[in-house]
């Protein structure tokens, strides 16, 4: 059996940071939302084993991939003896904050249920993509979410309104886990959960635009941010700041002509840029 599956990208309209636990995980306190951005898979299932093949080649074929880690718990959490043929078709930018290789494992265990006629219960399946990353929960389920904890605690919100995304990723990595580390290390200026989450239940956009921040802003240096932030701002963007650990910063615009100036704007000094939607689904089988 062969099947096709859409995985969005995600931003993060609210993220800070709670603290430390005791396992070495950081307690969050996330407003997530999906974006029209999606990498495809395609699933082809297999007698053994799993193999992964990509059209972008700096993306990693073997076990060290999500996607293969996802699809090897599947089979051990279910018990079914047989294997798979991942093909990604590779949209969205790796390394950038906007969870593409969460996105691509989310689509793997969406998928691989659906084939097997969905041996697992939603519920079940956000809590074993829990164990291949802190994202993939909020992957498999999309829209927009409240996320808590270490991503595992998922409550859905108000949908965003209607808006047009610009998404610049500069032409530079960071290391999620070096920005965890400088976070830290640092004294954060925290953000106002309370506040933001009363917006979001009433589905106040100005209030959403408001309260929103990104406590890794704080620690993660990203040189382009300053002038992506001008030019967002100086076209029309209700809202603009980084995503997850970045570097891809977002903005949030009620015209789309407003989004589409900008965006031509920022690609001058940016190589991925993006315009795009919220949208209310993580994962999408065709």
């Amino acid at each position: 059996m062969e099947l096709k599956v859409k995985a969005a990208a995600k931003i993060n309209i609210f993220l800070d940071i709670l603290g430390k636990l005791d396992n070495g995980y950081h307690s969050l306190f996330m407003v997530m939302q999906s974006v029209g951005l999606y990498d495809e898979l395609t699933l082809t299932q297999t007698a053994s084993g799993i193999k992964i093949a990509c059209n972008n080649p700096l993306v990693p074929i073997g076990r060290d991939n999500l996607v293969y880690k996802a699809a090897d718990l599947f089979f051990k959490k279910t018990g079914i003896d047989g294997g798979l043929k991942v093909i990604i078709d590779k949209n969205i930018p790796m390394r950038a904050g906007l969870a593409g290789g969460s996105a691509d494992a989310a689509g793997v265990l969406a998928g691989l249920n659906a084939i097997y006629d969905k041996p697992l219960s939603e519920r079940k399946l956000r809590a074993l993509g829990l164990e291949a990353g802190s994202d993939v929960p909020f992957c498999l389920m999309g829209g927009t979410c409240l996320a808590q904890n270490t991503g595992g605690v998922l409550s859905p919100l108000v949908p965003v309104e209607n808006c047009y995304i610009v998404l610049a990723k500069p032409n530079r990595d960071v290391s999620t886990a070096e920005a965890y580390s400088r976070a830290d290390e640092a004294y954060l200026y925290h953000l106002d959960c309370n506040r933001m989450l009363d917006c979001c239940e009433k589905g106040d956009f100005d209030g959403i635009c408001r309260y929103a921040g990104n406590v890794f802003e704080q620690v993660v240096e990203v040189p382009e941010r300053v002038e992506i932030k001008r030019i967002m701002r100086e076209n029309g963007s209700s809202l603009t700041q980084m995503s997850g650990s970045g570097p891809t910063v977002f903005g949030l615009f009620r015209k789309k002509s407003d989004a589409e100036n900008a965006a031509e704007e920022i690609k001058k000094i940016c190589d991925d840029v993006y315009v795009t939607v919220p949208v209310e689904k993580g994962t999408e089988i065709l």
